[in-house]
């Protein structure tokens, strides 16, 4: 061999070392490339997404006088016109402050009924032995394709035979019902995962049933049941039909109250934005506040 090809050898192998680095770096640019460009799609849904949100609460900063000469954008360069006027008047309003306390006080309760009776119930039926387990856990199951309209006019009148019709106990009863079938099968889904190893070496060192539920599977079962408050909650809260049929129309909860003032005032925006904002708020403070428990509870229940 000689001389020169010697002297071209090591050059050879140079160039032949830097050509997977230059195809290294190419592949991570375009795979920082694509993640860039999926990050300002992600950006751009979510500000699409939030559109509607940031309208409606520009919106309840304005005048009414304001509003009809324009949309709520006009305040992004005037930002002067916004105004506290319709908050004040809207806790002046008496019809909804009481609707907001009247929505807590269905929304809280119901939440926490379906959750300790979907947790009991849960657990139940993932490790306790009686007779009809199954079969009785299939008839859960088929409640849930029971939709609520099929429900109004026969449980309206087994209310109004009993004293139950246009109260607060009714409407919870109600949602409580009909959030009882979703919460026992999540929860007996999930309480079944629990290794069974784990249940048996608890009850070796003499814990009790109540006590495996409450310091064992509670504990584990802690994001499917933050998951399940938090769907019950949204649903009760945000619930119109259940409370038109069934709530006391004197003290209506939030979504009725502002429906009346929609029928009442008709153009009444002034009452109308802010009512419509803060009953909106109440879901997403109580949805970001558990969000990460949310998101654990879902990411448990698809890898299950």
């Amino acid at each position: 061999m000689s001389a020169a090809a010697q002297a071209r050898r090591p050059e050879a192998r140079a160039g032949a070392r830097r050509a997977p680095r230059a195809g290294a770096r190419a592949g991570k640019l375009a795979a920082g490339a694509a993640a860039g460009a999926v990050r300002v799609f992600l950006v751009l849904a979510a500000l699409f997404w939030l559109m509607p949100t940031l309208g409606l609460l520009i919106s309840s900063f304005l005048s009414p006088t304001d509003l009809n000469k324009g949309g709520w954008w006009q305040a992004l360069s005037a930002p002067a016109r916004l105004t506290a006027d319709n908050y004040e008047r809207l806790l002046a309003n008496d019809t909804i402050t009481h609707a907001l306390l009247s929505t807590a006080a269905i929304a809280v309760p119901a939440t926490l009924l379906v959750v300790a009776l979907g947790s009991l119930a849960g657990y139940a039926f993932a490790w306790l032995e009686f007779p009809g387990r199954d079969w009785l856990f299939l008839v859960v199951v088929g409640l849930l394709v029971v939709p609520v309209q099929v429900a109004l006019i026969p449980v309206s009148e087994l209310f109004g035979a009993i004293g139950l019709f246009e109260t607060t106990a009714g409407v919870v009863l109600f949602h409580t019902a009909f959030g009882l079938p979703f919460a026992v099968f999540l929860l007996r889904n999930f309480f079944a995962e629990i290794p069974r190893e784990l249940l048996e070496a608890a009850r070796l060192d003499g814990a009790g049933e109540l006590r495996l539920f409450t310091r064992v599977v509670l504990p584990l079962g802690g994001p499917a049941i933050a998951s399940l408050g938090i769907f019950q909650f949204l649903w009760v809260w945000n619930d119109m039909l259940v409370a038109l049929v069934f709530a006391d129309s004197a003290n209506p909860p939030i979504t009725v109250a502002l429906q009346q003032q929609v029928r009442q005032f008709g153009n009444n925006i002034d009452v109308l934005a802010p009512g419509a904002f803060l009953s909106m708020i109440v879901p997403l403070v109580v949805f970001f506040a558990f969000q990460r428990q949310f998101v654990t509870g879902v990411m448990a229940g698809a890898v299950k």
